[in-house]
């Protein structure tokens, strides 16, 4: 389930959200993982000032510099320098700031040639520089502004796939105080293989926490499948081993659809976690553990593992050896009303530091509840163990990585619908 190396890309934390480590890695607020997960920057962001933009000073110094320049210097001639005016232009303003640069630059260098006539060097060549160098201007920024606004209508097609995979969750959803944080593996992915969702319903509320095998849009592809199905059984079905067994299924048959196709995903399978949370278990949760790690129970008390015998992949049932095609069991955990579940997706197990060692959430974690109790809230949990992991492995994930943490919340009816 590994992904490219790359630096990693913040997305959201769900719920009371910190600022990020460091300033680099963008924050995509409540709106779902992530995926925001992180908005890239715009140009027209980074050169404003109180949402106006400054970019047109940077030429308009350096055109009013050189005028003063070959005006007050008698060393060499700078004045055909203006070429250089509306080539700065066109990296950072649009089409028409431009051109009104180029047409300042013209100006300035017939002044120049007309008026103050303190050289013999300046005539036809240089204007023809200039003029050409202005035209040359305009066009290469044209193709640069549209360049971005294709990239920005791409930035939006991902963003919808995005909601539309990892929808965000209000707060409070389905009785739950919940937090969940993104990390692509990929600087410019917005969403990957790793899926979360929760779905109340009239039997309870539902957790799905999970990861697809492989990257690349068929992960999201098959991530997709997965949540909707889940989506859909888990409002309707009563017991979640039917729960699990519709994901079993849903998995086998769209993996038989790629590979109908032709294509070479058509083995993928996903690891995941399925937790249910019934009003009638108000002291415990059941969980089915498809080849995922087990989720951790972290409370003032400290963290434990939560004792689950996890099951083969979603997608490869028909290799139990017990019951072939059957789903994993359902295990009744206990867990107390302050405790929190914390799921975590293979790039926060298997990060690892410059010297190989992989990472240990579980340390972190005991020594922060052990040294304020209030660390066992979901927000700040997942931002613990987000911070810990680009600590641990020097902000190079290795796989695309989900933190997701999750608690009942105290008082609150879980809602039968969403």
């Amino acid at each position: 389930m590994r992904a490219h190396r790359g630096r990693a890309s913040l997305g959201p934390v769900r719920g009371r959200v910190r600022r990020p480590v460091r300033a680099r890695w963008r924050p995509l607020g409540r709106l779902v993982q992530a995926a925001g997960q992180g908005d890239v920057v715009s140009r027209h962001e980074l050169l404003s000032v109180r949402g106006r933009s400054v970019a047109w000073l940077f030429p308009l110094i350096l055109l009013v510099g050189i005028a003063a320049g070959d005006i007050t210097t008698g060393a060499f001639e700078i004045i055909s320098w203006t070429v250089l005016v509306p080539g700065i232009a066109a990296a950072i303003c649009g089409v028409w700031g431009t051109a009104v640069f180029a047409v300042l630059a013209i100006g300035v260098y017939i002044m120049a040639d007309t008026v103050w006539r303190h050289r013999d060097e300046t005539g036809l060549p240089g204007l023809v520089l200039v003029v050409l160098g202005g035209a040359i201007a305009v066009v290469a920024a044209a193709f640069r502004v549209g360049g971005e606004r294709r990239m920005l209508h791409m930035r939006d097609i991902a963003d919808t796939t995005r909601r539309t995979v990892l929808r965000p969750l209000p707060v409070g959803f389905g009785g739950l105080d919940h937090a969940a944080v993104y990390l692509s593996a990929d600087s410019e992915a917005r969403v990957g293989g790793d899926f979360y969702d929760i779905q109340p319903g009239p039997h309870g509320t539902r957790v799905l926490v999970g990861d697809v095998q492989g990257k690349g849009l068929g992960a999201v592809e098959t991530a997709a499948a997965l949540l909707g199905t889940f989506r859909e059984a888990a409002y309707h079905e009563p017991d979640l081993a039917t729960v699990a067994e519709r994901l079993e299924i849903r998995m086998v048959r769209h993996r038989e659809h790629t590979a109908g196709l032709g294509r070479s995903d058509g083995d993928r399978f996903a690891t995941a976690v399925l937790i249910g949370f019934s009003p009638g278990l108000p002291d415990a949760v059941e969980a089915v553990v498809f080849g995922h790690d087990p989720p951790l129970a972290v409370g003032p008390g400290g963290v434990r593992a939560l004792p689950v015998v996890g099951g083969l992949p979603l997608g490869m049932a028909d290799l139990s050896p017990g019951r072939p095609g059957a789903a994993p069991p359902v295990h009744r955990l206990r867990l107390a009303a302050e405790e929190t579940l914390l799921l975590v997706t293979d790039g926060v197990t298997e990060a690892r530091d410059p010297v190989g060692a992989f990472y240990r959430p579980a340390d972190d974690i005991g020594r922060a509840v052990a040294a304020d109790a209030r660390n066992a809230a979901p927000a700040r949990l997942v931002s613990l163990v987000r911070d810990g992991t680009l600590r641990h492995c020097r902000g190079r994930v290795a796989d695309d990585t989900t933190v997701f943490a999750v608690r009942r919340t105290p008082g609150r009816e879980e809602p039968a619908d969403g």
